[in-house]
């Protein structure tokens, strides 16, 4: 009986040290978390331009793209927020387009070029669309 137990306890304490020795060599594994293709500037601006341009965009995927694009650490690209604006202007959605300028401003952080630059490659879209900046409608001092 005794022998019986102390071969159980045996077994089961070898089985626990290689346990804890697997345990102990995985942080020394190397490890490769990105096994997909890297996307391009250009495939990623195209991306997200196909996706604003949907012609069936309801206000939930407009306000869904948007904060997935603000996650991102970038600021984006003015055609990716041309196109957001404009699907704006197609859900008659003033309030989002504003959110959304206010958000690229918000992104530029210290960088003070990046938010004129925007607003400058911008103007003729917001023009044709009718789209007052947060700073013309004086929201931006509150």
């Amino acid at each position: 009986m005794f022998r019986a137990a102390v071969r159980l306890s045996v077994s089961g304490v070898r089985s626990v040290t290689r346990a804890r020795a697997a345990c102990q060599q995985a942080p020394l594994a190397s490890r490769c978390y990105s096994h997909g293709t890297q996307e391009t500037d250009e495939e990623f601006d195209a991306r997200w331009v196909t996706y604003f341009n949907k012609s069936d965009i309801d206000a939930w995927e407009l306000r869904k793209g948007m904060n997935t694009l603000v996650e991102y650490d970038l600021v984006p690209e003015p055609k990716i927020v041309e196109a957001a604006l404009r699907a704006c202007r197609r859900l008659n959605d003033l309030a989002s387009a504003i959110r959304i300028l206010e958000a690229v401003k918000d992104k530029a952080g210290p960088h003070k070029d990046i938010y004129p630059y925007l607003i400058q490659e911008l103007r003729p879209t917001l023009d044709e669309l009718g789209i007052s900046t947060p700073e013309e409608l004086g929201i931006d001092k509150v």
